[in-house]
């Protein structure tokens, strides 16, 4: 018989999922079936680019040496100018985004670790010289991506194929932030999110915010917690849901 799956125990905890606006139904599903109860607290929106041209570019891209989607959002916004049919080598950045690639049909590439340091040590990116490289994402981010596949000798084009923009967070938002209480934990995976809910959170709210448990999907997302005013910090393994959702159960 199989071994049966890790089932973390949230105990009635109230999870703050930060996840983009309308990306966050299957996470805050198994807030639930771990016995947690889910706060839905977008600290992105997400928009199609809507740039002149770039179905065009997008089938064009297809034909590259290498495709690298960064998220995936990445997917669902190409997919939607065109179907993602390629011969080319396909990389994702980490295990959520290979399986949004793997539901339109295209086997993807995937590190252990789930972030663009992890893509950039696979293999097939340490020598691109001469390589054509499509980079598939969002305008901003760290760049790291983009700065080392040049490096590396890429004829780097990169595709916008959505935009990140701050949510709107109304009343209703407000008011269960300051009705957290502090056993709660925030879920991380974003800097930009974070960056977007302190500064868009009154002052009250941000403060009960800060109250609360910290669970940040990595390293880098940890010290953007301290910036951030919190005092209580979890490191989850990774990014995906059964990571951050153990590292939430911890007491």
């Amino acid at each position: 018989m199989g071994r049966k799956p890790y089932i973390p125990s949230l105990h009635g905890r109230v999870v703050v999922i930060t996840r983009p606006a309308g990306t966050a139904a299957a996470l805050a599903r198994r807030v639930r079936a771990c016995g947690g109860e889910p706060l839905l607290l977008p600290g992105l929106s997400l928009r199609a680019s809507g740039a002149p041209g770039l179905r065009a570019e997008m089938r064009a891209a297809l034909k590259d040496d290498l495709l690298v989607f960064a998220s995936p959002a990445a997917v669902r916004f190409a997919a939607a100018l065109t179907p993602l049919r390629s011969k080319a080598v396909v990389l994702a950045v980490g295990q959520g985004t290979a399986r949004a690639l793997r539901s339109h049909g295209v086997r993807a590439q995937a590190p252990s670790r789930q972030d663009s340091e992890g893509l950039l040590d696979l293999p097939v990116t340490r020598d691109l010289c001469g390589k054509r490289v499509a980079l598939i994402g969002a305008a901003g981010g760290r760049g790291l991506l983009r700065e080392h596949l040049a490096a590396r000798g890429a004829q780097l084009r990169e595709l916008h194929v959505y935009r990140r923009v701050p949510p709107r967070l109304d009343r209703r938002h407000i008011g269960a932030v300051l009705a957290l209480p502090r056993s709660a934990r925030v879920l991380l995976s974003s800097a930009e999110a974070l960056h977007n809910l302190v500064n868009l959170l009154p002052v009250p709210a941000c403060a009960r915010l800060r109250a609360a448990v910290a669970v940040a999907s990595s390293e880098r997302l940890a010290q953007a917690a301290r910036k951030a005013g919190f005092a209580r910090i979890v490191r989850a393994d990774s990014a995906l849901a059964a990571d951050l959702l153990a590292a939430s159960a911890r007491r």
